[in-house]
């Protein structure tokens, strides 16, 4: 990889000239990096595949970016053509987390690395890295949400909470839903908290492909079945496109109007519809993580593996896959709420706030 080296010492000499040509010129081709994204339904994953690709430009690199629309034999597809194509290296936001084992396999016997992207990839020796969030702090922030706005540190009275998780075959999943029972799981215990439906086990709760429309037909279904002439405390959310969809079912059963009141409802991902929801009080709060952050890390990493180097990580524990323990960077999630969201989101350059007007 000795181009590597010299290509940055010509690019830091052209640039200390500050002859824009030269640069052009003398940065060299460092080929292909392919970027596989599992689809452009959820304006989350269309951001983070807009600043990976990005920023993996800036360094000289080529991109091919394919979002595979939450399809899993569409990915396994495209990842399969750009490891046949030669690219250096794969950026792989997974669907279903334990479906990559074969493909990766191919990936392995062509020398490139793989790097999971928030996604943790299972079943597989084949991923070098993996860049993610803390992932059960997510979920300990959005039950303390709950306890928060229910004033649960009461000993006084008993709330009603519904329970909502992510796709099963999410691996992250699991991780946001774990972290927020280690703060329910004891109310629900001691009954200071209800769960009138009774749906409790992960999977019973789990929501295929992260899908707003199945969560809110589940959310119907309750309403009109467990819950009917009961009142809705509080639904736990994983995510903000299933909390819009939760708050429509709600809605259409006259919650919101008069002393009607929404429930306490979390979220995470702070997408912009989300957000507004929660300036005008419909939402309680959402879990931000800022994958401009993550897409920083993730294109660093495999920067570092191509240049021969080691990527940096923080949690080398944690991340089992089933077959081995994957060296990892977490980032660190924001609690959002309609008390912080001009500071973490406006202020902070996420969005505008004619965005969060309009």
């Amino acid at each position: 990889m000795r181009w590597f080296v010299v290509g940055i010492v010509v690019l830091a000499t052209a640039t200390a000239c500050g002859n824009a040509a030269e640069t052009a010129v003398s940065q060299p081709d460092r080929g292909t990096i392919g970027i596989a994204m599992p689809t452009t339904k959820s304006a989350r994953w269309v951001g983070d595949g807009t600043n990976i690709k990005r920023q993996f430009e800036l360094l000289g690199y080529q991109t091919d970016m394919q979002y595979a629309e939450d399809d899993v034999d569409k990915q396994i597809s495209q990842i399969s053509g750009m490891i046949k194509s030669g690219v250096e290296a794969l950026v792989v936001g997974a669907i279903d987390g334990t479906a990559l084992k074969d493909v990766l396999a191919s990936a392995a016997t062509a020398d490139i690395p793989v790097i999971s992207y928030d996604r943790l990839i299972r079943d597989t020796p084949n991923i070098t890295y993996y860049a993610t969030f803390d992932n059960f702090k997510v979920g300990v922030m959005q039950a303390g949400a709950i306890v928060k706005a229910l004033k649960l540190t009461s000993t006084k009275g008993s709330d009603n909470v519904e329970l909502f998780a992510g796709s099963a075959d999410d691996n992250n999943a699991t991780f946001f839903y774990n972290g927020a029972m280690s703060v329910l799981k004891p109310l629900i215990k001691s009954g200071r908290l209800r769960v009138v439906s009774g749906e409790v086990a992960f999977k019973t709760v789990a929501t295929q492909r992260w899908d707003g429309a199945v969560a809110k037909k589940r959310m119907q279904r309750l309403l009109a079945g467990p819950l009917s002439g009961k009142r809705v405390d509080a639904v736990l959310s994983p995510y903000d496109g299933l909390t819009r969809g939760i708050l429509e079912a709600l809605e259409e059963k006259g919650y919101g109007k008069g002393a009607k009141k929404l429930p306490v409802t979390t979220g995470q991902d702070a997408e912009l519809e989300s957000v507004k929801l929660i300036v005008s009080g419909k939402q309680t709060e959402t879990v931000y993580k800022d994958t401009r952050e993550l897409a920083k890390v993730a294109v660093q990493m495999t920067n570092s593996l191509l240049l021969g180097g080691v990527p940096e990580v923080n949690d080398e524990k944690q991340y089992d896959n089933g077959v081995k323990v994957v060296p990892t960077f977490l980032l660190q999630p924001v609690n959002v709420d309609r008390s912080n969201y001009q500071r973490v989101l406006v202020d902070g350059g996420y969005y505008t706030a004619d965005q969060l007007a309009g």
